[in-house]
């Protein structure tokens, strides 16, 4: 049975982003999953089984490093559940493996789940720490996310004689739309000279071309589509998923066959995604896509990537404002990882639960008119990873 068109999402529920000491691992798991089951219109009991997304259980005390967390958070004993962890697309992993499940025929309603719980911890003790210490001694000396997508955005900016300036823009649409998302982590206008006037990270990334450091959580519920059709209060159908590993850690930066100027993961997720749900022009017969963008340059180069621009035209699509809120191909409508923030294994989850939202026409103030078929999109580590998938209102 194949996964296009037959598996559905019938229910989604995030947690706020932000700096939530306040609120445990566990709790971000159990108030996102209750809140995606309450949205699909059902119990808890009718669900299955469970896959968790988290990169880093580190942050959190290993109290995520399996699917006993969810066991334990939910009251969901002895139902099976799977921890996955594939860079920053995990939450998306979790996606696609329950998804797989019901397509297979071995479940009728799952549980996605994506938690990450970052700012226990200083952001020096977390993903910086575990690059510095727990890495290659030589390789890994000084490597860390802001450097490696430096050189990216150096390399993009010296071919296509885009600026700094260029890249800012990505950090003002991303925050000025944040402000239609309460449960973004960022609620405040930038300029163009705020963000070039911020402290240094690597150049030419400043510290608001870089995403923050965040908690939350985000589930959502998925179905068979003959389960969907009989039963839910709304769905949109999975019409296309992807996800391509092209290099290790490592190697990535020593492929003599890059160009470097942007990521052979991400074309290949998205082709396969396209292939699936019967894309040919994406900028066409897309309405609205969430992508990765967590630094600002990942965002024009993603665009191209996906095929919404071509290759060195990323800059020339934003400065139209085709991108924008109100535009014909609006990209990261929730603000983004640049302000909605990016709790590892949570974000993909959330990427899914925005573009249900939207073509199913409860996104709120972020609401595209119209749209009824959107796209998510995850880049994990140094650019090897990328997952694409495309959700699509039923009859489309």
């Amino acid at each position: 049975m194949p996964v296009s068109g037959e598996v559905a999402i019938v229910g989604a529920g995030v947690t706020p982003f932000g700096v939530l000491h306040e609120l445990s691992y566990l709790d971000l798991i159990a108030r996102s999953a209750n809140a995606a089951v309450s949205d699909a219109g059902i119990n808890m009991d009718l669900v299955e089984a469970a896959w968790l997304g988290t990169a880093e259980p580190l942050t959190a005390g290993l109290v995520g490093d399996s699917g006993a967390a969810v066991a334990q958070a939910i009251d969901f004993s002895p139902r099976p559940v799977t921890r996955v962890s594939n860079f920053c697309t995990s939450g998306m992993e979790a996606v696609r493996a329950g998804a797989m499940a019901i397509a297979a025929g071995e479940h009728d309603v799952v549980l996605a789940i994506g938690a990450e719980k970052m700012r226990d911890v200083t952001p020096r003790g977390s993903l910086v720490a575990k690059t510095a210490e727990q890495t290659h001694p030589t390789l890994a000396k000084g490597r860390t996310a802001p450097g490696q997508f430096a050189l990216l955005a150096n390399r993009y900016l010296h071919t296509y004689g885009a600026s700094k300036e260029d890249l800012a823009l990505v950090a003002v649409k991303n925050h000025g739309n944040a402000n239609r998302n309460p449960k973004a982590h960022f609620h405040h206008d930038l300029t163009v000279d705020d963000v070039l006037s911020a402290p240094r990270v690597a150049e030419p990334l400043g510290l608001y071309d870089c995403t923050p450091t965040t908690d939350g959580g985000a589930s959502v519920v998925m179905a068979s589509r003959e389960w969907a059709e009989a039963n839910a209060r709304r769905f949109a159908l999975i019409e296309g998923m992807g996800l391509a590993v092209t290099g290790g850690y490592y190697s990535n930066f020593f492929d003599g066959e890059s160009d470097y100027l942007g990521f052979e993961s991400t074309r290949a997720a998205a082709a396969k995604a396209y292939e699936q749900a019967g894309i040919t022009n994406p900028r066409q017969e897309l309405d609205v896509l969430e992508c990765h963008d967590c630094f600002t340059i990942t965002e024009i180069v993603n665009t191209e990537d996906l095929g919404i621009a071509a290759p060195g035209k990323g800059v020339e699509l934003l400065k139209s404002g085709a991108t924008s809120f109100g535009g014909d191909i609006p990209v990261n409508l929730s603000g983004g990882l640049q302000a909605c923030g990016h709790p590892v294994g949570a974000t993909g989850v959330r990427m899914i639960a925005e573009i249900f939202n939207q073509v199913t026409g409860e996104a709120g103030e972020r609401q595209v008119q119209g749209a009824r078929r959107g796209l998510a999109h995850t880049l994990g580590g140094p650019g090897v990873i990328a997952s694409v998938i495309v959700l699509g209102s039923p009859g489309d």
